[in-house]
């Protein structure tokens, strides 16, 4: 019989016989178990056509990383493999990317992001195996002290991250798109292309017109066209189109947490949240229930359901499913959610999270198998499927795709959204006349009943939406491809996140519309610190000050973006004035910059930085280190 697959190697698509050959400069600093070797370190970073930004970052670490003796080898990898490597196998050593998150968010992400408990686990939870016992313990505090105390445990978490640098913050990028506004206004001049953003679009006043109005997007992202399942870590990156297809109980809407699919929800007691759901259907046509919600829970705790040794969580929304530790079906409409002791910002982050049917997802808890295969570790059917046919309740239904070609959505006319655009019976008492026979009336109440509003806490600007009936999302090679399809009319926008090349193209477009706005959505360099020597918190900081972030900004980003030290930097009123980029310098790791006339990297500074750290060079000034 053949031997079970293991996890990480048919995650990573690559069978049985071509399992990851790992790091490049862990297999070279092991061979000759007698003698020390040049240390090298391999650089994960999608290729220039992925990301154009990414690359030039890796090239100019690894530029400062040759120079002072460190070898390095930059391995161009497409996105679902990087996701797969760094993210569920931790078969890495540094890797170039950017976080997930393109809306500014709450301090408590960093919870699931670094939390030693998620070390061990999949997905965005502590992908960098950080273990330290002063970070836990102000996570948990932040999570614990009403909102309007945690300024205090946030403020130290950053400056113990900052200190730590399980990663290094290079910039915070300016979200890029290109639209036109013929067909539609109201673009959202920050975040176009959002769950938001879109369904605040406004049909152009061209005149009454029956024939059906389609949105159309450009995008170098194929992923969309091929996979639809909202808890694959390896598949979603800002999860616009999936937000279209599956509601979550709450959405944030500006700074504030609003009702979506959850009508409200109030603290019944210190550890319990009473929620009540919207009348809803799926896209099949199944009423939603609250079971639906407790299982939904109950499921990215466990996607096997009770059905392995250990817990298989999902490795999308960890750390928010995690803040609810059971739920309660109280009726039809109603669910009960025990939620740890948490103040309320962190509780209502934990209802933003999508809702999944029951009745689709129970089926999807056996152990995965790859090509006959079963996988010898917890995985189930839930985490590695495409969704290829996805049941969700959102605003968005799916229609059709081809596969790293295009995709096609429609309008759910059920949601609620758009019934809200529609007369709703309220509660009234009416007076009828019934002939008595002599002429006189009776007053009688009627009974019809009422129906509550479907929008009901929901902002105006959503009701009624979306206003187009259906989605169309073509797949380019390019970026200027991309821009090209806008300014020549036959998108409407592009969805993806343009790089800074495109810019200029934009401009040459006479139809095309430039929208910049700030994205939360951060660049950075991902150390795996359970290996040495990036286990070093000191090796680790002196690589932070190899990052010359000021000039990275000029030159990669050409100025679309902005240096920063801190992971929330996006949210400045979280950011203490200590953390703050000023002058144009880093205020923790400053780059090691020479007092040459080129401002040009001091590769003295650094190489006596490593030695008092303890590590130490050949004859060559290579850093070397013994097996």
């Amino acid at each position: 019989m053949a031997e079970g697959v293991r996890r990480r190697e048919a995650l990573a698509g690559i069978g049985v016989a071509a399992a990851s050959a790992g790091c490049i400069g862990r297999v070279r600093n092991i061979v000759g178990r007698d003698r020390s070797s040049q240390l090298v370190l391999e650089i994960l970073v999608l290729p220039t056509d992925s990301d154009p930004v990414g690359i030039r970052i890796a090239r100019s670490l690894s530029e400062h990383l040759n120079a002072v003796g460190i070898g390095t080898r930059i391995e161009t990898v497409a996105t679902t493999e990087i996701r797969r490597d760094t993210l569920i196998n931790h078969d890495f050593d540094l890797y170039v990317g950017q976080y997930k998150e393109a809306e500014p968010f709450d301090p408590d992400a960093l919870y699931g992001l670094l939390h030693s408990r998620f070390t061990a686990e999949a997905g965005w939870q502590n992908p960098f195996g950080l273990t330290e016992v002063a970070v836990d313990d102000l996570l948990e505090e932040q999570r614990t002290v009403p909102n309007e105390d945690r300024g205090e445990p946030v403020a130290e978490l950053q400056r113990r991250v900052c200190d730590l640098q399980p990663f290094t913050v290079v910039a915070f990028p300016d979200a890029l798109s290109a639209v036109r506004t013929e067909t539609f206004t109201g673009w959202d001049t920050e975040r176009p292309v959002s769950l938001g953003g879109l369904l605040s679009l406004e049909q152009a006043d061209s005149g009454e017109s029956d024939e059906p109005l389609t949105l159309q997007l450009a995008t170098t992202d194929e992923r969309i066209t091929t996979n639809w399942n909202p808890i694959a870590a390896e598949h979603r990156r800002h999860g616009t189109f999936t937000s279209l297809l599956y509601d979550r109980l709450a959405e944030t809407h500006g700074d504030e947490v609003v009702p979506w699919l959850a009508r409200d929800w109030e603290r019944v007691d210190e550890e319990t949240f009473r929620v009540t759901l919207r009348d809803s259907t799926w896209h099949d046509g199944t009423p939603i229930t609250a079971s639906d919600v407790a299982f939904t829970y109950a499921f990215l705790r466990d996607t096997s359901m009770g059905g392995t040794e250990t817990a298989v969580p999902a490795p999308q929304f960890r750390g928010r499913s995690a803040t609810v530790v059971d739920s309660t079906v109280v009726d039809d409409v109603t669910v009960d959610l025990s939620i740890e002791n948490v103040n309320r910002a962190v509780a209502e982050r934990a209802l933003q999270i999508p809702v999944l049917p029951e009745h689709v997802w129970s089926e999807l808890t056996d152990p995965a198998t790859v090509a006959g295969f079963e996988f010898d570790e917890g995985t189930t059917e839930a985490l590695v499927s495409n969704n290829e046919d996805p049941v969700g309740s959102g605003p968005m239904r799916f229609v059709d795709s081809t596969a790293e070609a295009s995709v096609s959505f429609e309008r759910n006319p059920d949601h609620f959204l758009v019934r809200g655009d529609e007369p709703h019976a309220t509660a009234v008492e009416t007076e009828a006349e019934t002939s008595d026979g002599d002429g006189g009336s009776d007053s009688i109440e009627d009974s019809g009943g009422s129906s509550p509003n479907p929008t009901e806490g929901i902002p105006d600007v959503y009701h009624g939406k979306p206003v187009f009936d259906r989605l169309e999302i073509e797949v380019v090679g390019s970026d200027v491809a991309a821009v090209q399809l806008v300014g020549d009319g036959f998108a409407d926008g592009t969805a993806s996140k343009l790089g800074p090349d495109a810019v200029p193209r934009i401009g040459r477009e006479a139809d095309a519309t430039l929208i910049s706005g700030p994205s939360a959505a951060f660049y950075h360099v991902g150390y795996n610190t359970r290996q040495a020597p990036l286990s070093n918190f000191q090796f680790r900081q002196i690589l932070a000050s190899l990052v010359d972030k000021a000039t990275l900004v000029d030159d990669a980003f050409t100025g679309y973006a902005r240096p920063a030290a801190s992971v929330l930097n996006a949210s400045p009123e979280w950011v203490p004035d200590d953390l703050t980029w000023t002058d144009g310098h880093d205020p923790v790791h400053p780059f090691y910059r020479g007092d040459g006339e080129d401002g040009g990297l001091d590769t003295e500074r650094v190489r006596q930085a490593l030695r008092d750290a303890g590590y130490w060079f050949n004859e060559r000034g290579e850093l070397v280190t013994r097996s």
